[in-house]
């Protein structure tokens, strides 16, 4: 399994592909994807397995992280994860 700096720099990587204006934290065994402008929260990426899918939550309407999607969440390997989070508006919404 890749270690948490490995992870970071692989979405540091893709960020900075796409323009930056995101910033990444590891944060309590999962990695949180915030606005750089204002700090927004955008997404929250949080491994599943030794495999490195993460499991994908957006920021709600209830100030919390929330699963996306209703039947228990989307679960991806972190590159279509962050490719999912690049191109849906609903991680866009509160930013």
């Amino acid at each position: 399994m890749p270690g948490q700096d490995d992870i970071i720099a692989r979405i540091e990587r893709f960020k900075e592909s796409r323009g930056g204006g995101v910033v990444v934290e590891g944060r309590k065994g999962g990695y949180t994807l915030l606005l750089e402008e204002t700090g927004a929260p955008i997404a929250r990426l949080k491994p599943v397995d030794q495999g490195g899918r993460m499991r994908v939550l957006y920021w709600s309407y209830r100030e919390r992280w929330d699963e996306v999607g209703p039947f228990g969440g989307i679960i991806l390997p972190l590159d279509k994860a962050l490719e999912f989070v690049a191109r849906e508006p609903l991680f866009w919404n509160w930013a």
